[in-house]
């Protein structure tokens, strides 16, 4: 299998997954921001955000972030997703299994190192790592720009296993197709955004979305509290974590 990955080559491939999901979200968040609940939510987390910004430990630690996955995703999308991507033909079953499987096993793998690597007893040998996730704690109610206020070390960590998750895939499974991998990238980016929103319209349509922002909001209560998973809260239920 690995020896029939790295014969698999395509750029146009791995292009095209970078290309679509960056227009998919500036499209979608233009036409999203129209809808008058949701542009509400924006104006509120904007005006929340630029509390947090006027803090100088703010600007300074997004951009360490941001330097930390820039220098992560940018390799990959050159000299690794070309042996993960393919437009080669397959069912939309097959591409539905391929999100599931990606998204699924990601945060799964996530979950464990949130719950017990991330969270680790402060006195314990891994205390060091709860102390980096305890920056990104400092947000006791986050609003949107919380999401990139994260130490580079935990910005790698999560990044690295997402992108770790579609090469294992790729190793396993093959390479999957553009469309599951656009998705995959959509969920892995946005997910995260919106859980450290400020958002509160607990009615059709967007109950769903206002539930699951509610559930990460308790998880910054303290560091004491569940909900670690970051995809869904399946895990959570099924390892009894759900606050």
């Amino acid at each position: 299998m690995f020896s029939s990955v790295v014969q698999h080559y395509n750029w146009q491939a791995a292009a095209a997954v970078v290309l679509l999901t960056a227009a998919i979200i500036t499209i979608g968040k233009y036409l999203v921001f129209k809808v008058p609940a949701i542009k509400r939510m924006r104006d509120i987390n904007i005006e929340e955000d630029n509390k947090r910004l006027a803090q100088e430990k703010y600007p300074a630690m997004i951009k360490k972030g941001k330097t930390a996955g820039f220098a992560i995703l940018f390799p990959f999308y050159f000299l690794v997703l070309p042996f993960c991507a393919t437009f080669e033909h397959v069912s939309i079953a097959r591409v539905l299994l391929e999100i599931f499987v990606i998204l699924m096993v990601y945060d799964f793998f996530y979950y464990l190192t949130h719950r017990f690597l991330l969270h680790a007893p402060h006195d314990s040998r891994l205390g060091y790592f709860r102390r980096v996730h305890a920056v990104h704690h400092q947000a006791r109610d986050p609003s949107w720009v919380d999401a990139t206020y994260v130490h580079p070390l935990e910005i790698a960590i999560g990044v690295l296993l997402f992108l770790g998750t579609i090469i294992a895939h790729a190793l396993v499974a093959g390479p999957a197709h553009v469309a599951s991998l656009v998705v995959c990238f959509l969920a892995f980016h946005m997910i995260n955004q919106v859980n450290h929103t400020y958002f509160k319209l607990p009615y059709f349509p967007f109950r769903t979305i206002n539930w699951i922002v509610a559930k990460h909001h308790v998880h910054h209560e303290n560091m004491q509290k569940g909900n670690y998973a970051t995809i869904t809260l399946f895990y959570d239920r099924v390892f009894g974590t759900l606050d």
